[in-house]
């Protein structure tokens, strides 16, 4: 039987500050909220955002260096024109949709209760100023009855110049008790997007009204909506989901600024390299774990589990470059920096 834990708030609220890459990165614990802003050279970057009606702590929102906000403001401060769907979809987070058979990936709080007993959930128990940039939580991946089956350790290291903003994000789960990671398409690491980010469509989709109120509904915009992504393989638009690429990149313009969001996979983590779960809605997501569940004649076998003890750790950079798109030749040289053996 797993033993009861407590779950405890955040006891470390620590104010850090540190020169790395070109910027001086600073965190600045909120007094009033859940969140622990990160700073770099004295403008805001993202928070690291844990409250109570969220299933996982995320980083929300995220800015560019020049303070164009790249992430969807629904559900949590809905704007104009925004699509009504996914309201788990929020910010840049880690989870996955078929652990132990419970759903991480879906799980949000305003759920029907009978959807509910199907949802696990990642609640933040501290976290510490590392120094460097370096930010390291500690969290809990619980099943509906709060019980615990996973710890998780993630470091995540801050950086930023005149025109770019990065995040590396390592984590180390470690079992409590016999954990099994099933293929699923749900996963892992989640992006979601804001709405100049997507790639345009003619599919009718529930939007917000001109005052970011639910009274919209479907119909086709493709006003300022100017994403497109491509990958280390070479396919882009819609034609980059599923496919297992060490990168994947999207660019658009908002606000007048050309921006480019690049996503590596460690070539370290397991099932490297990742399938890629990048919708054309703003879902932008690369999934470790996607397996027969993403990509048609796949005969590995992307699942594996975790005796009591065991741990496994994942690892991805995200790059965020304003003032221009990235080329592949140079995300391609980013992905070297990362992954230098490759």
């Amino acid at each position: 039987m797993i033993k009861r834990i407590l779950l405890l708030l955040p006891t470390l609220a620590l104010l850090g500050a540190c020169r790395n890459g070109d910027g001086l990165v600073r965190f600045v614990p909120d007094p009033d909220e859940p969140k622990v802003d990160v700073r770099i050279d004295g403008e805001y970057f993202t928070s690291l955002y844990y409250p109570e009606d969220e299933a996982k702590p995320i980083l929300w929102p995220i800015l560019t260096a020049s303070g164009i906000d790249i992430t969807r403001g629904y559900p949590r401060a809905p704007r104009a024109f925004e699509s009504v769907d996914h309201p788990h979809h929020s910010g840049l987070w880690f989870n996955h949709g078929n652990v132990n058979g419970l759903d991480f990936w879906n799980s949000y709080h305003a759920a029907p209760p009978e959807r509910q007993a199907t949802y696990g959930k990642v609640r933040l128990r501290s976290y510490e100023v590392l120094g460097d940039g370096r930010l390291q939580t500690l969290s809990d991946w619980v099943d509906p009855e709060g019980r615990v089956l996973l710890t998780e350790r993630t470091d995540y290291h801050f950086a930023g110049g005149r025109d770019e903003r990065s995040i590396l994000r390592e984590a180390t789960l470690t079992a409590v008790d016999t954990v099994v990671f099933g293929e699923d398409k749900e996963g892992m690491l989640g992006l979601r997007v804001d709405r100049a980010l997507q790639q345009p469509s003619d599919q009718p989709v529930r939007y917000l009204d001109a005052e970011g109120k639910d009274t919209a509904g479907p119909t086709v915009n493709r006003e300022g909506v100017t994403g497109r992504y491509t990958n280390s393989l070479g396919y882009a638009g819609d034609e980059a989901w599923s496919k297992r690429a060490e990168w994947t990149r999207l660019d658009g313009t908002k606000n007048g600024d050309d921006i480019s969001i690049l996503i590596i996979d460690s070539q370290d983590n397991r099932n490297f390299p990742a399938w890629s779960h990048a919708r054309g809605y703003g879902l932008f997501a690369v999934n470790n774990l996607g397996g027969r569940d993403m990509e048609r004649g796949y005969t590995g076998s992307a699942g594996f589990s975790l005796a009591p003890g065991a741990s496994i750790t994942f690892k991805y950079k995200i790059i965020i470059k304003n003032g221009g798109h990235l080329s592949d030749a140079e995300s391609e040289a980013r992905a070297r920096a990362f992954n230098p053996a490759r």
